[in-house]
């Protein structure tokens, strides 16, 4: 089941369309199935009662109390799944009562409680509507309602033998997801024009210490360096007993402090500590930053990543997603940091709608946290000077962005198929801010490789959909040569087949990962996987649409087709074999 709450200030509106046809004539039948006393009018079911009426009985308590009140109407939907059997009126009402009661509306054995009405027309599910002054003209202490509502309906469901629709009531979802900000912090946010409170920054300032950091000598360091306070809370003993951060505040009573707990489960000292526990393999934290070859550390990570993917494909344990949904958000937190002004942002709000897909209360398995972790750390060290972005680091980019679409999508597929409803539309949320920057990054070498594609000559090109149909299933190899960007993979093909690689063994290698068929573009993620695997330099020269329309035109007369050949790299590695392929496999 599913419930939300609203509130409003003009209660014959709210009775209006609750007895009204809907927005989408979605209202059928609507009458009363149980209310405060049991004997409210019905406008619904009874000729001679009106919605008037019914409204001056709510309101009755509204209009004693004797002071303005903001917002004094309350309004609660609770909708069944939609497989869940139809619930009789009686079950309605029952349940209904067991709302109100939990909400803090009418609880039980209170003779004081609000007065309230319970409609239901039809698509089972029911609205509850309420006036928030009780009899004893107090206002209705409602403060975390929601929580109370939902552990409610937890057991509601329980007994009766319904689904938890929204897969937000689990212990582990609960204790997985971040901390809500109180109405204080959003107050304070809208005030000051700040899109995110500041618990959110924090939170986000605090993980991006953390992504790949080695130990608390560094992590501690990463936070002084971004301006976020620390303190370490210790014991009488002198252990440490766990963290308190904040953002430098200019108001006159100071930093607003937030324990780790405060800002997700994960954040406590322990879980840091457990982190730091399973070790990092490189760079040393010595080496300075932009030291590094950013596009090779990148081609590494979405290796890691791809290895990552297969490993939670194959009917993995809680721990292996649960390492891996950590490890994920370590890594794009790191992405967030050292990746092109235009994708930060998507990246960045990747990260954060992927907290909301983490698993609480599992142990992580050790090796997969090791091997993100350790990639973040990478990627983070071998980080240029921003805005210095090669073309190659870009194609890398393409690549570990593409990676990561697929694996966020392996994620949701995960949780769709254990009932978590909300962590399954959250990694899926991910997937699509990750589509966005890989966009951003794939757009102008994908054009340049399909136009030279569309340059091949003809038996080039036959002789790599040979290689495509030899190697692949028939059903994939139709769908890709099908694909807008079959032209992009051929060229690549070609190339490496120029390089001395072997074309099938390469198609092999990269298409032997079950996830690809969940790929948007399988033969776009076959470009890039090729390209990293054959190490193949970059496609060309950012170049613009007038740019490649005029290379286009140029390429239609045979006479004035000039072009420099690639640079190769300047140690050139060995070809892909099929016997190499074999072995590693």
């Amino acid at each position: 089941m599913i419930t939300t709450a609203r509130s409003g200030k003009n209660t014959f509106k709210a009775l209006d369309y609750l007895y009204g046809p809907g927005r989408r004539n979605e209202h059928t039948d609507p009458h009363l199935v149980a209310s405060w006393d049991g004997f409210a009018p019905d406008p619904g079911r009874d000729s001679e009662a009106t919605l008037a009426q019914l409204r001056d009985a709510l309101d009755l308590h509204v209009v004693r109390y004797g002071h303005p009140v903001k917002k004094h109407v309350y309004h609660r939907m609770v909708r069944a799944d939609p497989t869940d059997r139809n619930l009789s009126d009686e079950e309605w009402g029952a349940i209904a009562r067991r709302v109100v009661a939990a909400a803090g509306i009418a609880p039980d054995g209170d003779p004081d409680g609000c007065r309230w009405v319970a409609v239901h027309h039809g698509d089972n599910h029911i609205h509850i509507l309420a006036t928030v002054i009780r009899a004893d003209l107090t206002q209705a202490r409602l403060r975390g309602d929601q929580y109370r509502t939902e552990t409610e309906l937890t057991e509601i469901e329980r007994e009766y033998g319904l689904k938890d629709w929204s897969g937000t009531r689990t212990p582990e979802y609960r204790a997985g997801i971040p901390k809500r900000a109180k109405s204080p912090e959003l107050r304070k946010a809208e005030r000051l024009g700040q899109e995110e409170t500041g618990r959110a920054r924090l939170r986000t300032g605090v993980r991006r210490a953390l992504a790949g950091a080695a130990g608390e000598e560094e992590f501690l360091a990463r936070l002084t360096a971004q301006g976020i306070e620390f303190e370490v809370r210790r014991l009488p003993s002198g252990d440490a007993k766990g963290y308190k951060f904040a953002l430098p505040s200019g108001d006159p009573g100071g930093p607003v402090w937030f324990s780790g707990s405060q800002l997700a489960a994960d954040l406590t000292l322990p879980k840091i500590h457990e982190r730091f526990a399973t070790g990092v393999d490189q760079p040393a934290p010595h080496r300075p930053v932009g030291q590094g070859q950013p596009d090779t550390v990148r081609y590494r990570a979405s290796t890691t990543v791809d290895h990552t993917t297969t490993v939670i494909d194959d009917e993995p344990q809680p721990g292996q997603v649960a390492a891996v949904v950590s490890g994920t958000i370590e890594i794009l937190d790191t992405l967030a940091i050292t990746s092109p002004v235009l994708s930060r942002k998507e990246i960045n709000q990747a990260a954060r709608a992927l907290e909301y897909a983490a698993i609480a209360r599992t142990r992580a398995a050790r090796t997969e946290v090791r091997a993100m972790r350790s990639a973040a750390r990478e990627l983070l060290y071998a980080a240029g000077p921003t805005g210095s972005r090669s073309g190659e680091e870009g194609t890398a980019a393409a690549t570990i962005l593409s990676s990561l679409v697929l694996l966020a999508i392996i994620i949701a597929k995960w949780h769709a198929a254990q009932g978590h409803r909300h962590q399954a539309d959250a990694a899926r949320t991910a997937a699509d801010h990750l589509r966005a920057a890989y966009t951003r990054h794939a757009a102008k070498p994908i054009a340049h490789l399909t136009l030279e594609g569309h340059r091949l000559p003809k038996p080039d090109h036959d002789r790599q959909a040979d290689a495509v149909r030899r190697t692949l299933p028939a059903d994939q190899a139709t769908r890709l040569l099908a694909e807008d960007n079959w032209a992009a993979l051929a060229a690549t093909l070609a190339e490496a087949e120029a390089a001395g690689h072997d074309p099938n063994a390469l198609l092999a290698h990269a298409a032997g990962r079950r996830e690809l068929a969940t790929a948007d573009s399988p033969a776009a993620v076959l470009t890039w996987r090729i390209r990293r695997a054959a190490h193949l330099p970059v496609p060309a020269p950012a170049a613009t649409p007038d740019e490649l329309r005029t290379r286009a035109a140029r390429a239609r007369t045979p006479s004035r087709i000039t072009g420099t050949p690639a640079t190769p790299p300047t140690a050139p590695p060995a070809p892909v074999t099929p016997d190499q392929v074999r072995r590693t496999r």
